[in-house]
């Protein structure tokens, strides 16, 4: 059955016109030729956290189980109250620590190989890794910022002696460069991401509910090569659009609703996050000049982000656009009331950020949401979310920004 992009002459190009069985018989793997990261490429980030080490004057850095003990070792272990990490000095030996009973299972999931230390159930965690700290002469030892308060604690306690610093100085220094893979690796989730954003705005139709399209966004995100689904999905109509992050009890979809989603899924662990906005009909002058607001600004924070400069001038440059069109100030609403943009690799949200206050340089590889939401209250909000990545040439665009409030997806150009 075929059917048009469009259901009559009021309705935004490429929004409603089609149903769900129908875009999902239409997707295609498009993850088939993707490559995971090797061992190869483990030791080359465990060789720039040890130049970081040495550089910062630390003799160790103790991973934490988690993303972190993930991109550095290649070992998938999910975090809880049983300490479970690794210890990487400064000089290159890893050895890992965990709970006794579960060595062998911990092995079984280890790409770079280390001897494993343990604790019977009745022991201390902490004493071991003093007494790792103590064979290896570590006296200054940096703690993933990802350890809970009870495990820094524990540790202060049996090595009172020691100096502990913010693992991030070094964890978020390696992650936050993104290699010529990872960068392919992000590329193709985004793609993905946008594909089922297409598709989903054709489904749409008066009366579906967020829930209906959340289900189909999760399933589409399946067709496309992402065996789990959507990593995340927020859908809103309406007023509803006003939230940044959503309601308690959404609205179904009416004529010239405000339309937004935002969703992500992820490959080989590295995760996409784009937002759409639009309306489902015909928008108004209000709705258009806010869009277009909203796009201007996301193209000020992308200029303004080049080698060198500090993070948050990409933050200055969109609020101060928006400022200037009677927006804000600051974080008031009519207006932009989060920050710009984050930091996107194996998790959504990383460091640094493209917020007032950070000074970190834009640096080749450095990866980031571009999101300067405007939110309307009472009215409708609008996001325009994309992605882009440092290039020795400046920054580029995982994905184009949308095209324009009536053909979102540049389908008419």
């Amino acid at each position: 059955m075929f059917f048009s992009l469009t259901t009559g002459d009021d309705m935004t190009i490429g929004v409603g016109g089609s149903d769900a069985q129908t875009e999902l018989s239409q997707l295609k793997n498009m993850a088939s030729k993707v490559q995971p990261i090797q061992l190869v490429e483990y030791q080359q980030r465990i060789n720039q956290a040890m130049a970081q080490m040495v550089k910062l004057g630390w003799d160790a850095m103790y991973i934490h189980a988690g993303t972190n003990l993930s991109y550095f070792t290649g070992t998938n272990w999910h975090p809880s109250e049983r300490m479970v990490g690794a210890l990487l000095t400064a000089d290159g030996v890893l050895e890992y620590i965990a709970p006794h009973f579960e060595i062998g299972t911990l092995q079984g999931f280890m790409q770079v190989q280390g001897s494993v230390h343990g604790w019977q159930e009745h022991e201390s965690p902490y004493q071991v890794v003093q007494q790792r700290c103590k064979k290896h002469g570590i006296k200054t030892i940096g703690l993933d910022e990802t350890l809970p308060f009870f495990m820094f604690d524990g540790l202060k306690k049996v090595s009172p002696e020691a100096v502990f610093e913010n693992g991030q100085w070094v964890s978020q220094f390696v992650r936050s460069r993104k290699s010529e893979h990872e960068i392919q690796l992000l590329q193709t989730a985004k793609d993905m991401t946008l594909q089922v954003h297409k598709a989903a705005a054709r489904i749409l139709r008066e009366g579906i509910t967020t829930q209906e399209v959340t289900a189909f966004i999760h399933q589409a995100h399946q067709a496309v090569g992402a065996p789990k689904g959507s990593y995340f999905c927020i859908v809103l109509f309406g007023e509803d659009t006003a939230y940044p992050h959503g309601v308690k009890t959404p609205k179904t979809l009416q004529h010239n609703d405000m339309v937004l989603i935002d969703t992500g899924c992820e490959v080989e662990k590295y995760k996409s996050d784009i937002t759409r906005s639009y309306v489902f009909g015909e928008a108004s002058d209000r709705q258009t000049s806010i869009w277009q607001a909203e796009k201007v600004a996301q193209a000020a924070a992308f200029k303004a982000a080049q080698l060198g400069q500090a993070c948050e001038v990409a933050d200055i440059a969109a609020r101060s656009y928006l400022a200037s069109q009677g927006f804000g100030p600051d974080y008031q609403t009519p207006g932009l009331p989060h920050r710009t943009g984050h930091g996107i690799g194996m998790d959504i949200h990383e460091g640094p950020y493209l917020v007032r206050g950070d000074k970190t340089p834009l640096a080749v590889g450095m990866c980031f949401s571009n999101e300067p939401m405007l939110c309307v209250p009472g009215e409708f909000g609008v996001r325009l979310e994309d992605h882009f990545y440092m290039t020795a040439d400046g920054p580029k665009w995982f994905t184009e920004p949308s095209h324009s409030i009536d053909d979102p997806f540049g389908q008419a150009v």
